[in-house]
């Protein structure tokens, strides 16, 4: 107990001098500017593997699964690194107790970890491995904690939706290092994960040495360093939220309690049956775009190869398309609410990704594929943000937001994991060229049911003040 105290009392004096240190001019500028730069380390990450997909696939699972199942069988076996997902969302909620700045550091060197160790993969068991270690880290989006706890509650969304606007235009580098590093010779592709990954790790190294702890979580950490072991008991037995301590089994007990919270987790899921758009889009237009040579006799791989110029210049375009709408949402939310502007971009994700089907289907221009792919997958990721790092976190306590924040990937991603291996049975039954159709049968109709439920269940967060949320039901 005596250690206890003393390592408590330390960290109260950290804490306080932390608290009393002015920032220099300007300081919320280049914070958020740090910010933007993991930001978009953390989206390519996010989608290299999608848009680099069936080039990989060819190079290390069709020798081994054969070329026309090589997709799908990557997709069973990456699977794999879900389980680096749950371990993250398990220990992300230590950056309640902890601090939001380590992990912040901490998640972006661990992404360019694992992009670097794709990049050297001579074959399955060590591309599995990177992809667990992106897996392990991706999920904490603690540079949005940063922006959410930093930024004026009237402005908020529009801040967030700006810099995620701008962090899914840094995507475009992976397009980009396509045509410079790869062309069409597929052979050459491990160079693409290489480059993102020194990205990320400068982003780290700027956001060690000039972005501080948020003033939210030094205020309430603080609040609760100082509280009497007595108050504290009571606290226990009262479970109030208000002075409970971040961890992932307080905040699901919280969660399931909390009526606001209990049916954004419910609509976020059926909203994640629309994840399926966002993971095979870049087969479905590798398909497409190889039809014409399959016509003419090539073989899978030469004319996947043959096709790979068109599925780049559509990729090009992928983020104007995503950023757009990205950007749109922010706007929409802070004008309308946050509940019309989740039922805007939920019809835009259905009614875009449709018509980027058909595109691909029949080859349309690979500039408005791509525009439309972004605009699916953009405005599918606005009206997840939405009801995740925005409704979810206007709606818990400073003291459980990123124990929420964890807890409702976990919880939605298990309501949405029958739509997801139904997905997944279909395309290793059917094929790599079911990957298209199949994504579009199970995510607009998932799409739809977490629309009505935000609609009718859900009540609006918008311009709330995040210190004074407590957490009681209204």
């Amino acid at each position: 107990m005596k250690d206890k105290a003393a390592r408590e009392a330390r960290e109260i004096q950290r804490l306080e001098r932390e608290q009393a240190r002015p920032k220099r001019p300007g300081y919320l500028y280049y914070m958020l500017a740090i910010v933007s730069v993991v930001y978009i380390s953390d989206e390519v990450a996010t989608q290299i593997g999608n848009q680099m997909q069936s080039v990989v696939a060819q190079a290390l699972f069709a020798p081994v699964f054969g070329a026309d199942m090589a997709v799908a069988r990557m997709s069973v076996l990456g699977t794999i690194s879900m389980i680096g997902s749950f371990i993250a969302l398990i220990y992300k909620p230590l950056a309640d107790r902890y601090g939001r700045k380590r992990f912040l550091v901490m998640n972006t060197l661990g992404m360019g970890l694992g992009l670097i160790v794709i990049s050297v993969a001579a074959n399955i068991p060590v591309y599995l491995l990177g992809a667990f270690v992106i897996a392990l880290f991706i999920p904490h989006d603690m540079q949005a904690v940063y922006i959410l706890e930093t930024t004026p509650p009237r402005h908020r969304a529009k801040l967030f939706s700006i810099i995620k606007a701008v962090a899914t235009l840094g995507v475009m580098l992976i397009p980009l290092l396509r045509t410079l590093l790869m062309g069409d010779d597929t052979t050459k592709w491990r160079a693409v994960f290489a480059v993102p990954a020194a990205v990320a790790a400068g982003a780290a190294l700027f956001a060690l040495l000039m972005v501080r702890e948020t003033d939210a979580f030094v205020v309430k950490r603080l609040e609760y360093l100082r509280m009497s072991p007595e108050q504290r008991e009571a606290a226990q037995k009262e479970k109030t939220a208000e002075q409970a301590q971040g961890n992932v089994i307080s905040a699901a007990k919280f969660c399931l309690r909390h009526r606001q919270l209990r049916w954004l987790l419910l609509g976020g899921a059926f909203l994640m049956w629309g994840m399926l758009i966002t993971m095979y889009y870049e087969t479905t237009m590798s398909y497409g775009y190889a039809g014409p040579f399959l016509a003419q006799g090539m073989a899978l791989a030469d004319a996947q190869a043959a096709a790979a110029p068109f599925v780049t210049q559509a990729l090009f375009l992928f983020p104007i398309g995503s950023a757009a709408l990205q950007l749109m949402q922010g706007f929409l939310s802070d004008h309308w609410g946050r509940k019309p502007a989740v039922i805007v971009m939920g019809v835009c994700a259905m009614a875009a990704f449709t018509l980027f089907f058909f595109g691909s289907r029949y080859n349309w221009s690979p500039p408005l594929v791509g525009l439309l792919c972004g605009a699916a997958i953009g405005s599918h990721w606005a009206s997840t943000d939405i009801v995740g790092p925005l409704m979810c976190a206007e709606s818990a306590p400073t003291n459980l937001r990123s124990s929420v924040l964890s807890v409702q990937p976990i919880m939605s991603g298990a309501c949405s994991a029958l739509a997801m291996g139904t997905g997944m049975a279909l395309i290793n039954k059917l094929g790599d060229a079911s990957a298209g159709i199949v994504s579009l049968v199970i995510a607009v109709p998932g799409t739809l049911v977490g629309l009505l439920m935000i609609a009718l269940k859900v009540r609006e967060t918008k311009h709330v003040n995040l210190q004074a949320v407590t957490g009681r039901e209204e």
